[in-house]
């Protein structure tokens, strides 16, 4: 998720020739705008291979086992799954291979990115953001998260329709980004016109390296500005004066370790890595969101007793004993003392969610559940959610795999890989048919509770981060966030799919639901008992 690497084109593997029909679509270029067919090209060469790929995969991995010669548009490469021969691949970083991104990605994220970097300086810049996902840091931002938590569910519950899973988890991971990591206290419409502005750089990353003035790629570098811009302003101040608020941000914490380290960032690193937090923070873990809420209502029985484990540890409180608390002036603990400032947009936007008259007409639409502020403790205390989204990571993990280019021959499962060629990873399919996991075809939380721990045997098994020193650096946060986000549905919402269906789920480039994942949010009116509910309920 955060840093982690991007399987940008697994769908590519079929054979070359199932490219052609996709080049067809240049034919018909007069019908179409340049910018937008270059642009999507790649997208487009996805889309015409998706259907066939998965099937492809594993019946040449039938015939021919985890590792196996097939062809990137005529170049050769080496599909590997199995924990084994992923361990030998991500442990050999700078040594046997090193990552592989596409030109147009490398440009528009800029040099001075933590995924543009190789060897000593590759060190030195992970040593360097380390710092903004200690546990320090992740301590710090858990208040902040949890407002902008709230106040997405408070949006969400408001509409008068169902909402777009997906669509919705892509904005509460951009504000997430925005707010809490790079701390910009901007306007709602400051916002939006920046989570625009970034969905533009985001569907224009992986266009082809082609810099004309409507080409995506140029698209891309001049989304790229205006957030640069954006971010100019607060890092320059930054720069000037030393922090004089209580809260640090990521700015706050690369500043300080670089200066720990006898290291000057420049303004043009700042902007770059900030953009990078983004992107890295943006798309996976709103994927892995959408996958997690699409689990709990799939399995009703995982929902019960995820929330019956909050309500053990006193985290699934009564609003009206909140609202009275907070109505007469008492403190109800340090955090939210200290955090009075965040919340104050918090509070505007669900204020009449909160604190009501038992009377009020408006009472369906808010919530008689209050979740108090989280630690580090707190969540670390509950077990059974944090057998739930490792499976969730296991089963859907948002990142199909990753791409790696050989620096120098070397044997894998009694192959000679020579130099110079691609390796394709596959973390899907190494989660699918590793043998420490019983069943893997189904989805089940328990593998991961103590007494089981299926992963322990091979930690290779397991690898939704990655692995080796490309191993994704904000890990830690992006467990946070789920966790949260699951913490504040399950105490505070009840969940119904719009749908008679649930949708197929589509993972080129990154999991995400085919149509997308429509759900009705409506706070819960009841007590904190409830009754089982249908498996299109959470």
């Amino acid at each position: 998720m955060f840093g982690h690497d991007i399987c940008l084109v697994s769908a590519l593997l079929a054979a070359a020739g199932a490219v052609l029909p996709a080049l067809l679509l240049l034919v018909v270029s007069r019908l179409l705008s340049w910018g937008g067919l270059i642009a999507a090209l790649p997208a487009l060469i996805h889309a015409r291979l998706h259907g066939c790929g998965s099937s492809f995969h594993i019946s040449r991995r039938e015939n021919h086992g985890n590792v196996f010669k097939t062809h990137l548009l005529g170049k050769p490469l080496i599909r590997v799954t199995g924990a084994e021969n992923i361990r030998k691949i991500l442990l050999g970083e700078h040594t046997l291979v090193c990552t592989q991104w596409p030109q147009s990605t490398r440009i528009i994220l800029g040099p001075n990115t933590l995924v543009n970097s190789v060897g000593d300086l590759h060190k030195r810049k992970r040593k360097i953001l380390a710092k903004v996902f200690s546990r320090g840091a992740l301590e710090a931002y858990l208040t902040h998260l949890q407002d902008v938590v709230k106040s997405e569910i408070a949006k969400w519950c408001a509409e008068t329709g169902s909402v777009d899973v997906y669509t919705a988890a892509k904005s509460l991971t951009f504000r997430i980004a925005v707010r809490v990591l790079l701390g910009l206290h901007l306007e709602e419409q400051q916002i939006t016109s920046l989570s625009k502005t970034f969905e533009q750089l985001m569907n224009n990353l992986f266009s082809l390296p082609i810099d004309t003035p409507i080409s995506g790629l140029r698209k891309g570098i001049r989304a790229r500005e205006i957030l640069h811009s954006a971010m100019e302003k607060i890092i320059e101040e930054k720069l000037k004066k030393q922090q004089t608020s209580d809260y640090c941000d990521a700015f706050d914490y690369m500043l300080s370790s670089a200066k720990e380290d006898d290291y000057e960032l420049t303004v043009q690193e700042l902007k770059e890595t900030a953009v990078e937090l983004i992107f890295a923070a943006h798309s996976t873990t709103a994927s892995a969101s959408t996958s997690l809420i699409l689990q709990l209502l799939r399995h009703p029985d995982v929902s019960e007793r995820t929330r019956a484990e909050l309500e053990s540890e006193g985290l699934i409180g009564d609003v009206h004993g909140y609202c009275r608390s907070r109505c007469h002036g008492n403190v109800i603990s340090e955090e939210s003392d200290a955090a009075e400032k965040s919340t104050s947009e918090w509070t505007s936007a669900i204020n009449k969610t909160m604190c009501f008259e038992a009377g009020d007409k408006e009472e369906g639409r808010r919530s008689r559940t209050h979740v108090p502020y989280l630690s580090l403790e707190k969540l670390n205390q509950l077990s059974y959610l944090d057998c739930v989204v490792r499976e969730v990571l296991r089963f859907l993990p948002p990142v199909s795999g990753g791409y790696r280019t050989v620096l120098q021959t070397f044997e894998l499962n009694g192959y000679q890989i020579p130099k110079g060629w691609s390796i394709m990873y596959s973390i899907r399919d190494t989660h699918e048919t590793a043998e420490a996991y019983q069943n893997p075809e189904l989805f089940d939380p328990d593998r991961f509770c103590a007494d089981r721990n299926e992963s322990k045997t091979d930690r290779f098994s397991y690898v939704p981060f990655g692995g080796g020193v490309r191993r994704c650096i904000g890990r830690e946060l992006a467990l946070i966030v789920l966790k949260t986000l699951a913490v504040e549905l399950l105490a505070t919402v009840d969940c119904t799919l719009a749908t008679e269906t649930y949708p197929r789920m589509q993972t080129v480039p990154i999991v995400h639901p085919v149509n997308g994942l429509h759900v009705f949010f409506n706070y819960r009116t009841h007590g904190v008992e409830r009754n089982r509910r249908e498996s299109t309920h959470i």
